[in-house]
């Protein structure tokens, strides 16, 4: 290529005019002619306009290739900040703001510098000594100006999405040296005492297991004798309001492949107005076995599928907060991938929402599982489920106690839930954490009469990690709440405080503690109890006759409330409960020593193992809906 065409020169001209090197980079590729350039270049002295912007208007092209053009030009590397994210941390000590106002992102620290990616040399060039003051040694790399906008965004949103809750109310930074100062003083205590005197390790074992044990039998008969004592405060249907809302399904999903199709045709089965209808599928970056799932699929306008981009940690709470930007509905409902819920499930939850004030921020619909005939591990889990849900929950709720919603079927007010801080994405159990903190902030939960099938987790071992997530997650938020325990007194009022402490600590050491309370099983085998000598003979008998008052209670409870769930085939099963419940044990061992070492990892269940005619008249009921506006 000739001189005459890189400096501009043509016919007529008088005086070479030198181009940029940019333009005389886009010269050599053949993106167009030197006289071309050298017009758009003059143009650009007279306007206030950038002229990376000139050039792209002028020759429609793309920031791609502006942005190799650009790099080839200075020998410097060329980065995609989407499929190559940016350090969190890097972009938090800037501010997302400031990044965008100086169209910079600082990327990553590579051999002691900090790399920050630019579209051109002159916006570093004027922010360079701003850059060292912050990072020290910087050098340039070069991004489509557009995408480096787009990563900013979405770095920006992913760490919104990994701390909304404040601080005080989150479990990011736990356990803190507080906690683990405390957790190391009372366990040196305990194994002091036990080392000293077993006897007595086993006495305080066995008081505060009984103390528990009675704490939780009494929670039971009284929300038990609160539910079937106790006429309904809301009529049977709760009328629609005359403009509906648009309500927005969250459904996060992970290495879903043998439950995508199920999950579409279930979602198509609502029945609420299309137009209204926001479905949100939350896929991770790294999941490319849904994402190829999905893509063989015809999703439906009113759903779409959005990737959320990897943070620091990846849990299900995280992906509901980054969701939740793009959700378009005054309602928000979670659903889990293998559920199955009642089709008129939305108009119920609108309709409840209308007839309520703003003061219930949060409905709870019934969990239930469609394969509760699987195997002897799906019955009870459906005996637990349906005293939980049907007897537990509802009577919890009408003795004004604190409601630790379920992680599905459960529906927002948006307004309230962005206020309260979204979910803490580093709590494993963000649902029993969200409805404490819902009470914290003055919000009431209600439960509605409304059922989305369920696949239960029937295998042992994939059982036991499941509940040590739940139950993991259960000690980190009393953990996070209870740091303060003044001031959630002062929040909840003394009444829902005692409640909350039966929940979830009661809840802990009853697991914990049951192997002290199996002790006793010792005397039905002709072996001495170590407390013999210690405890007089009446002693024993008192625990007998409480043992036998805790499992009658477990027992009727179980089978008032599958009976109300119209599975009455399964109550000779709650008899089995009592070979069911150690599972629970392990399950809590498992989680508590899991928190020592990762606390926010998401022990992930999957589905899919169960898809059978068994889901009965829940999946038999599904019809496609024509979605009347």
């Amino acid at each position: 290529m000739d001189l005459e065409a890189l400096s501009g020169i043509g016919a007529g001209s008088r005086q070479a005019v030198p181009l940029s090197p940019l333009a005389t980079k886009l010269v050599r590729k053949g993106i167009a002619s030197g006289r071309r350039l050298a017009e758009i270049e003059a143009e650009a002295s007279g306007y206030d306009r950038p002229l990376p912007e000139l050039l792209s208007r002028s020759l429609f092209l793309t920031s791609d290739t502006l942005a190799e053009a650009e790099a080839e030009t200075l020998c410097a590397g060329l980065i995609d900040p989407l499929s190559e994210p940016p350090d969190p941390t890097l972009l938090s000590r800037l501010g997302p703001d400031q990044a965008l106002r100086l169209g910079l992102l600082p990327w990553r620290r590579v051999g002691g510098r900090t790399i920050v990616l630019a579209a051109r040399p002159e916006g570093f060039s004027r922010a360079l000594p701003y850059l060292t003051k912050i990072f020290g040694s910087v050098r340039m790399a070069v991004a489509p100006a557009d995408l480096i906008e787009e990563a900013i965004v979405t770095a920006a949103l992913v760490a919104r999405a990994e701390a909304i809750p404040p601080a005080r109310l989150s479990a990011r930074g736990w356990p803190g040296r507080k906690g683990i100062l405390g957790a190391a003083v009372v366990g040196a205590i305990l194994l002091l005492i036990a080392g000293l005197s077993p006897k007595w390790g086993l006495y305080l074992a066995i008081t505060w297991a009984l103390v528990t044990l009675v704490l939780n039998m009494g929670l039971k008969i009284v929300a038990a004798a609160a539910v079937f004592a106790s006429r309904p405060d809301q009529p049977k249907v709760d009328p629609l309001p005359k403009r509906l809302p648009v309500v927005t399904l969250l459904v996060p999903l992970y290495k879903e492949r043998e439950i995508a199709g199920h999950l579409l045709r279930r979602l198509s089965a609502i029945d609420y107005p299309a137009p209204l209808l926001d479905v949100i599928l939350l896929l991770e970056a790294d999941d490319h076995l849904t994402r190829e799932t999905l893509a063989a699929a015809n999703l439906p306008r009113w759903m779409r599928a959005i990737t959320v981009p990897k943070g620091t940690i990846k849990t299900k709470p995280r992906a509901l907060n980054y969701g939740l930007n793009f959700a378009r509905g005054r309602i928000i409902g979670i659903y889990d991938a293998e559920d199955a819920p009642a089709p008129d499930q939305i108009r119920k939850m609108v309709a409840r929402f209308a007839a309520r004030g703003p003061e219930v921020a949060c409905l709870q619909g019934i969990l239930d599982y469609y394969n509760s005939r699987a195997n002897w591990l799906a019955q009870c889990f459906t005996l637990e489920y349906a005293a939980w849900f049907r007897v537990v929950l509802p009577g919890m709720a009408r003795l004004g106690l604190t409601i630790p919603l379920g992680g599905t079927t459960v529906f927002f007010r948006r307004s309230v839930l962005e206020e309260i801080g979204g979910w803490d994405a580093h709590n494993v159990t963000e649902d029993a954490d969200l409805g404490l903190r819902l009470a914290r902030f003055g919000y009431r939960t209600e439960l509605v009469d409304t059922v989305t099938g369920e696949e239960a987790n029937c295998r042992a071992w994939p059982w036991v990690r499941q509940r040590s997530r739940w139950l993991k997650g259960y000690a980190v938020t009393y953990g996070v709440h209870i740091r303060d325990p003044l001031r959630l007194l002062r929040d909840l009022g003394p009444w829902r405080f005692l409640g909350v402490q039966i929940l979830f600590f009661g809840t802990l050491s009853a697991s914990a503690l049951a192997p002290a309370l199996w002790s006793f099983w010792l005397i039905l085998f002709g072996i001495p109890h170590p407390l013999s000598g210690a405890l007089p003979p009446a002693a024993f008998i008192s625990l007998s006759t409480l043992f036998v008052m805790s499992e009658l209670t477990n027992l009727t409870v179980a089978a008032l409330a599958v009976r109300r769930a119209r599975k009455g085939g399964l109550v000779p099963w709650a008899i089995t409960l009592q070979a069911y419940f150690p599972l629970a044990t392990l399950a809590a061992y498992t989680g508590l020593l899991e928190i020592l070492w990762r606390p926010f990892f998401w022990d992930k269940t999957s589905h899919g193992h169960s898809i059978t005619p068994q889901e009965g008249a829940i999946i038999r009921s599904v019809r496609p809906t024509q979605h009347p506006v």
